[in-house]
């Protein structure tokens, strides 16, 4: 295991603060996360503030039992890719998802510096539609 997986591997597998607190830790200040087309989130969210507010806090207030469960990791130099399965309950319709999730980071100087999602979005949108 490299120092770039393990970077990335710290965001997953504690507890949810945990997670958060290693994954502001390993944020580059100007970070790029991409969420996929057809996703609740999608876009482009550069730094920090942005990605906390754009996604994290929006997953943490607007789903119920939100997981991310990552069952392989794959690096390539400066690249590491997350595969798993996203699950939850969307609080405005109550339906629950599982969908199948791969992200893809670049690490740069020991620090995030983007991070694309790729996701099955309708199983996810699904939970969203009443």
């Amino acid at each position: 295991m490299g120092a770039n997986l393990d970077l990335i591997r710290a965001t997953y597998e504690g507890t949810s603060e945990d997670n958060g607190r290693n994954l502001v830790a390993a944020l580059a200040p100007d970070a790029t996360w991409t969420e996929a087309e057809g996703f609740p989130y999608a876009g482009t969210y550069v730094g920090t503030d942005a990605i906390i507010a754009g996604v994290f806090h929006r997953l943490a207030t607007e789903w119920i039992g939100y997981s991310v469960k990552v069952h392989t990791y794959l690096e390539d130099g400066d690249r590491v890719a997350a595969f798993g399965f996203y699950s939850g309950t969307y609080k405005a319709t109550g339906k629950s998802m599982t969908a199948s999730f791969a992200h893809l980071y670049r690490v740069s100087d020991g620090k995030i510096a983007s991070m694309v999602q790729y996701v099955d979005s309708h199983l996810v949108m699904q939970a969203l539609e009443n």
